[in-house]
């Protein structure tokens, strides 16, 4: 329970969250290992992806499906909404699947796409799938921040696509170059620009000429095929130990997914109330692109694609499209969470347009801090008289999203329950337990990598994810699951002791909030714990517009301070004390990949790149910018 809330018992009540409650069954075996799995039955689930979207389509073709502003007009801070109906997107993807079949995609000619998320991207990526050419969303920073595109030229000769998609020539030319040299001029490129420059070896493809393809039979006889083991698309994970692996994603895992979520609804859906979905989570992700951008297809929602981003400068965009779209559900990294609630505790008039429909608040991909949680349900409180359920889903790139918090609880770090038809096998490791997994949205493996993909298989074919968790109640499973660390990212000082990072990290974060953005836990086989820990944005502007004669670098120093010896006061021993920190001045970087681009800091990546301030930290005496906590 979050500080200044008071206890669960005073507090108002949860808004209804429509959805079972906890139910599941746990096979415990003599050797330690215990099998958990839900006892409520996936519910519906569709024939494939592109043929949810006819039936949708057939359901409701005047229905708004995807919304995009257009650029902003000289002199406005955002351009009008543009976009297409539910039956627009249909038609538009028939035309474009028949441009795709035409020029030789298929099973084994993917499409890649460079760009963020855009109408054009989604309805290509629909296209495909009805083509059953897979389709494989580069992560933007591979084509826009790297000097020699080496993970794109990676990804082209691992998938060999046939095409490329941008949606803007100009911005992509070097990696296109890049992957042009690599498929020796080849590849057909593909773009939305209205006017593609005409002196560019072999051509552009005007997106808009693809898209008034006239049909034939070829697409039905294309979309008739298309089943569970189709190849959809291709997502490629973060890369963090070498280049990033390409992992198929096989229609069953995307339609089971929606169907372990459809197994845990708890009241009928009103297929005449079109819920709205603001969502800026890239589609190189399981998070963006399979779980929202899927849901939101099978809900029939109105998908309003948010060009804002977690990140100075950009998630002002977020925030001036909250006072236009009112969502049922906001899903969003830690970070994104934040911010948001940063504005609105400045704003009440973006708090009640955020708070107007909302049903539920998500996280994914890191723990939400206490402080967070309750931050959340004050606003909350103070706005709609009740508390809003935080819920949460743990899950991978391999294997979609395995577990999901689908009841209310009264505090954060909870991984949930397995998913209806997922079953998760808890195998001790040390003091731990690590998460392994099998079902239905488990891929079979790494393409091209049959060294890798045994690696991540048990002999009774579980996927093991190296995270650990543990139970909230060993007497009563029914609880749920705490993520409880990466079982390689865990360290131990030198005396012996094992420090959990995945657990410590958050919780140095929420002590110093709003004063930090995030944190790096280091000390393996030192004396004590280090950190480097980066100032957020809205805590140096609020240093900024302070009067004060000290200078702002110096109040930040003496707040975050006070805030790590809040916590270590309140610490239980060495594993969870900070010794020494040192603020990092420089933001964490996308390309060196300290950052990914939905916000998530890669602690190993961020040490190897800082080796400097790292060692700086353990010094004697310190060096220049430790600070050492009494």
């Amino acid at each position: 329970m979050a500080e200044g809330l008071g206890s669960g018992a005073s507090l108002p009540p949860f808004k209804k969250l429509p959805q079972k409650a906890p139910d599941v069954s746990v096979d415990r075996r003599p050797d330690g290992t215990i099998y958990l799995w839900a006892n409520q039955p996936p519910g519906e689930r569709p024939r494939s992806i592109p043929h949810l979207l006819d039936q949708r389509a057939a359901e409701h073709p005047e229905r708004p499906y995807l919304r995009q502003r257009l650029p902003a007009p000289p002199g406005e801070k955002l351009g009008p909404w543009r976009g297409v109906s539910y039956g627009e997107a249909a038609q538009l993807s028939d035309s474009l699947a028949q441009a795709l079949i035409d020029l030789g995609l298929g099973p084994d000619a993917p499409l890649m796409i460079l760009s963020s998320n855009s109408i054009e991207h989604a309805l290509l990526m629909l296209a495909a799938m009805k083509a059953r050419a897979p389709v494989a969303p580069m992560s933007v920073p591979y084509s826009l921040m790297s000097a020699d595109h080496g993970k794109i030229r990676y990804a082209y000769n691992l998938l060999k696509p046939k095409a490329v998609f941008v949606q803007a020539y100009a911005p992509y030319e070097k990696a296109i170059a890049a992957l042009q040299e690599e498929a020796g001029g080849a590849l057909t490129i593909i773009s939305a620009d209205e006017a593609p420059p005409a002196n560019v070896h072999g051509g552009v493809r005007r997106y808009a000429d693809l898209a008034a393809t006239p049909v034939t039979p070829a697409v039905a006889a294309s979309l008739d095929q298309v089943g569970d083991e189709t190849v959809a698309k291709y997502l490629f994970t973060s890369g963090s130990t070498g280049m990033p692996k390409g992992v198929p994603q096989y229609q069953r895992m995307l339609t089971a997914q929606i169907a372990g979520g459809e197994g845990l609804r708890d009241e009928p859906r009103n297929p005449d109330r079109a819920p709205e979905v603001l969502d800026w989570m890239p589609w190189n992700h399981i998070s963006g692109a399979n779980v929202s951008f899927n849901g939101a297809l099978f809900s029939g929602a109105i998908f309003h694609i948010d060009e804002g981003k977690p990140l100075p400068g950009m998630f002002e965009t977020t925030i001036a499209n909250l006072y236009e779209v009112s969502p049922d559900v906001f899903g969003s990294a830690p970070v994104a969470i934040g911010m948001l609630v940063d504005a609105m505790e400045q704003d009440p008039k973006l708090r009640t347009s955020f708070f107007k429909n909302l049903r539920s608040c998500g996280y994914g991909g890191a723990t939400l801090s206490d402080d967070l949680y309750g931050r959340i349900q004050a606003l909350a409180i103070a706005e709609t008289g009740h508390r809003i359920p935080v819920t949460t889903m743990y899950g991978s790139t391999e294997a979609q999203g395995i577990t999901v918090v689908h009841w209310e609880v009264e505090r954060v770090g909870l991984i949930g329950l397995p998913l209806p038809g997922m079953k998760l096998k808890l195998v001790p490791s040390g003091d731990k337990l690590e998460v392994r997994v099998k079902g239905p949205t488990v891929t079979t493996g790494y393409h091209g990598d049959a060294e890798k993909t045994a690696a991540a298989f048990d002999e009774e074919g579980f996927y093991k994810l190296g995270d650990a968790c543990r139970f909230v109640d060993p007497d009563d499973p029914a609880q749920g699951l705490i993520f409880d660390g990466r079982v390689t990212e865990d360290f131990k000082l030198s005396s012996g002791t094992w420090v959990s990072v995945g657990t410590l990290r958050p919780d140095v974060v929420a002590a110093c909030s709003p004063w930090v953005f995030d944190a790096v836990i280091i000390g393996q086989d030192k004396k004590f714990i280090g950190a480097l820990v980066w100032p957020s944005p809205a805590a140096m502007q609020l240093l900024a517009n302070e009067k004060s004669d000290v200078p702002p670098l110096q109040r930040l120093v003496a707040r975050i301070t006070a805030g790590v010896k809040a916590h270590n006061a309140e610490a239980t021993g060495s594993s969870r004390r900070i010794g020494r920190f040192t603020i990092l001045t420089e933001p964490p970087s996308i390309d060196a990949g300290e950052i990914t681009d939905k916000g998530y800091v890669n602690q190993r990546l961020t040490m190897e790149r800082r080796k400097a301030q790292v060692d700086a930290l353990f010094t004697d005496p310190p060096g220049s910018g430790v600070i050492v906590v009494g």
